[in-house]
């Protein structure tokens, strides 16, 4: 007698749709005010781009992650390839658009590892609904979908309307900041992950600390959002979804570079989520994995390990 056959489940897959860039990182002792020159001390080139920083930093944590998007027929464009590859990154949707140059991010650092950025979209401008398409054809039930605004927005709303209908959780960072998004975007979104500037641009408040963080997030939760989560840096996060807010704080770590950072937090909690943590430990979770990154310099080069994290983690908890 044979046994029925019986579906052997399908494994959840975390989907980056989003950029991908080169980083110009131009190291200097302090940022330049409007119209100055100052003189750098290092010059490197980084992969980098928010949406493959989100895809290194979830898979780096051991998540199984495919990215989708575009780059250019170039020198970087293959870099950038062969990185995520390395990285064990699905990269099957990305296109190579022959008709634009892979995106290049501008960055300086200063001494004490904040930033400041200049992107430059290049093939990332060019994401249309071909992409979008090729996206959705993928998804399934239970997958993850984590999005930035470094593409068209027209396809981030597109994507996050359809993984929405497939019961996708749907993450979005809202960088650039930006204040042109229509209503019911807001609706379609499972978490909005903005940091205070972009909380700012976002709700209309000035977003300085955890009370008017709190307020932000609330505002956006009230516009649709389940869950909104401000980022303040050093100052931790702030969470409100619809029955509560709360705060976590940082981690105390010594800064190296800030860049980055918010993308290690989003993809850690995507990571942590997708693996059913509740909120509360999914944020912590994330904020580690956010510590962790600015310990080291680098884009996708300091996003950190699983047990890198972890003892970070345990470590803490001890003190």
């Amino acid at each position: 007698m044979s046994l029925p056959m019986t579906a052997t489940p399908q494994p959840k897959t975390l989907y980056v749709f989003g950029s991908l860039n080169m980083d110009l990182v131009c190291r200097t002792p302090r940022l330049p005010q409007p119209g100055e020159t100052v003189l750098g001390t290092h010059f490197e080139t980084c992969p980098g781009g928010k949406g493959a920083n989100q895809a290194v930093a979830a898979a780096r944590l051991g998540a199984a992650v495919a990215m989708v998007g575009r780059v250019g027929n170039d020198a970087f464009g293959q870099q950038l390839l062969d990185g995520l590859q390395q990285a064990e990154i699905d990269v099957s949707g990305v296109a190579v658009d022959a008709e634009a140059p892979t995106g290049v991010a501008a960055i300086a650092v200063n001494d004490s590892g904040h930033n400041t950025i200049v992107v430059v979209p290049g093939a990332n401008g060019r994401v249309d609904d071909r992409d979008v398409d090729r996206l959705v054809a993928r998804l399934r039930p239970g997958d993850s979908l984590l999005m930035q605004f470094e593409v068209p927005l027209p396809t981030v709303i597109a994507a996050a309307n359809a993984a929405k209908a497939q019961n996708v959780t749907v993450i979005v960072d809202p960088a650039p900041a930006r204040a042109d998004l229509p209503a019911e975007f807001f609706r379609a979104l499972d978490i909005l992950t903005p940091n205070q500037v972009e909380a700012s641009q976002l709700t209309g408040l000035n977003v300085t600390d955890i009370a008017t963080a709190s307020e932000a997030a609330y505002q956006l939760v009230q516009r649709g959002v389940a869950i909104a989560i401000v980022k303040l840096g050093e100052l931790g996060v702030v969470v409100a979804d619809r029955q509560r807010t709360f705060h976590q704080p940082a981690l105390p770590v010594k800064v190296v570079d800030t860049v980055a950072a918010g993308d290690a937090f989003n993809g850690g909690l995507a990571v942590a989520l997708a693996e059913g943590m509740a909120l509360d430990a999914a944020v912590e979770f994330a904020s580690a994995v956010a510590a962790a990154s600015v310990m080291a310099t680098g884009a996708q080069a300091s996003m950190p390990a699983r047990s890198r994290v972890a003892a970070l983690q345990i470590g803490f908890k001890h003190l």
